[in-house]
């Protein structure tokens, strides 16, 4: 990884960390601060409640059952789109679909820009988040409070909106990967990565060679941190790069004191130690992103904790998933639509129209296409790119390509073309042995095989004919307008 020497400008519409985050959704409304709940179930039972009503706040825990004023934990982020445009720095007052359009092409910038905006470092001295140091003699991670999300989890989790942070042993690439990460001991972390991520296969190559893997864990940082640690940046970009080039301002890292990882200086709570190759122990279950407690309990790898560092007064960055809607279900719809409706487009698919990947399959499991339809495979075309390049390949299910008078967020125009334009003999088409994860409820506990089958169904007129489809019984956009304008105070 590059780092620059030169001094950071704080960026005019991003802020610099959680904090700066914090304050500015506070100042619009959209902070809720609690005090007096219990880590034992009743903060990860208030989030879910908390992401399923329709005027969510994020939500800022503290004077924890058990622990002192300060420590604290926020949940709830990122679960509306004023909230997730400051993260962005963009303008609260944008609705879902005004996000997400802002949003398109940005990836493919933040792509080619990343080169541009290495992280700046700073000495241990300058980083907050150096401000309170525990050697291994010190450290204790359960100094923290660590909810117990769910009823059915096996432990606490630290992490569920955090940053693990590797290094490749031969290329020296720095990876930045939102991976659970649950406590077992003071001094002992379970860490489930799936197969096939960038962080599992640091791991592999430092096993491989019989050595540890140097690691380093963040609790509490930038939004954009844990956002970018949850995506599919490219292969050879560091996500600090990639979130330099969204603020257009580089990220300030400052050096772990043992392992020589990047720790984000302005973070609020850190750990680093190793994961050994040869230590496992029984982690999970977890109540997940499906929204269902899978993967259950299996042997995952540990994190060896030799020391800990926090701001003063930490904040946790929770992102607790449960049955969808869910803490973090919205955000990844909103990205992952312009980064799946950006890729598609790249890899050659003329006139896609619109993207949305829906909460309700965790923004991968239902996916669906709006296009414009040139020539007849057109919609095969759409569908069966979408499902296999790498922003549509994880996890996947089912993706759905619809004619371009259908909005794609819009679950009853969507479920309307599957029944009216689809014939389910002819449309359908699958795709087996497809890249999975233990997390899907359809890979049978205990497999080895993290795979499973996709369908991409074609809910557009058929293209030989679509000119004698029978017309939509519906008004004009303009008939529309001009009614609702005559006679507006009917629909006040």
């Amino acid at each position: 990884m590059e780092v620059s020497v030169l001094k950071e400008q704080s960026p005019a519409g991003h802020g610099r960390d959680l904090r700066e985050w914090l304050d500015r959704v506070r100042a619009i409304g959209e902070l809720e601060e609690v005090s007096g709940a219990d880590w034992n179930l009743e903060i990860g039972i208030i989030s879910e409640l908390n992401a399923k009503r329709a005027n969510s706040k994020a939500l800022l825990f503290d004077e924890i059952k058990g622990y002192p004023k300060g420590f604290r934990v926020v949940a709830g982020a990122l679960l509306n789109a004023p909230r997730l445009a400051i993260a962005f720095g963009l303008d609260p007052g944008q609705d879902n679909n005004g996000l997400v359009q802002a949003l398109r092409g940005q990836p493919r910038r933040w792509e080619v820009e990343s080169a541009q905006y290495p992280p700046i470092e700073v000495s241990n001295k300058a980083a907050p988040i150096m401000q309170n140091i525990r050697n291994q003699a010190n450290a204790n991670v359960l100094e923290f409070p660590a909810p117990l999300w769910h009823p059915n989890d096996g432990g606490r989790y630290l992490g569920t909106g955090c940053c693990v942070i590797t290094r490749d042993p031969e290329t020296g690439q720095v990876n930045l990967g939102a991976y659970r990460v649950m406590i077992h001991d003071e001094k002992t972390l379970g860490l489930m990565i799936s197969p096939g991520k960038q962080g599992s296969i640091h791991l592999q190559k430092y096993h491989a060679k019989g050595e540890a893997c140097p690691v380093a864990v963040v609790f509490g940082e930038d939004p954009l941190l844990m956002m970018a640690a949850g995506l599919e940046v490219p292969m050879g970009i560091s996500e600090y790069n990639y979130i330099g080039a969204i603020k257009r301002s580089a990220v300030r890292v400052t050096p772990s004191p043992l392992k020589n990882l990047p720790l984000p200086a302005d973070g609020e709570i850190a750990v680093e130690g190793v994961v050994p190759p040869d230590e496992v122990r029984e982690e999970g279950p977890f109540g997940e992103w499906t929204g269902y407690y899978a993967s259950g309990e299996r042997p995952q790898p540990v994190i060896r904790v030799e020391a800990v560092y926090h701001r003063n007064e930490p904040i946790i960055l929770g992102s607790p998933p449960n049955r969808p809607p869910n803490d973090y279900s919205y955000w990844r719809a909103v990205v992952r639509s312009a980064l799946l409706h950006d890729a598609v487009e790249r890899a050659g698919v003329p006139d896609v129209r619109a993207v949305w990947t829906h909460e309700a399959g965790g923004a991968r499991m239902f996916n669906v296409i709006s296009i414009t339809q040139r020539f007849a495979g057109h919609a095969r075309m759409a569908g069966f790119v979408a499902c296999q390049i790498r922003e549509g390949a994880y996890a996947g299910r089912y993706v759905v390509v619809v004619d371009d008078d259908i909005d794609p967020s819009n679950t009853n125009d969507v479920i309307w073309a599957l029944a009216t334009r689809s014939n389910p003999a002819e449309d359908i088409d699958y795709i087996r042995r497809a890249w999975s994860t233990a997390l899907d409820p359809m890979v049978r506990p205990g497999s080895e095989a993290m795979v499973n089958s996709r369908a991409v169904i074609d809910a557009c007129r058929p293209y030989e004919w679509k000119h004698e489809f029978p017309a939509v019984a519906e008004s004009s956009p303009e008939l529309q307008a001009q009614v609702l304008q005559k006679w507006s105070r009917l629909f006040r």
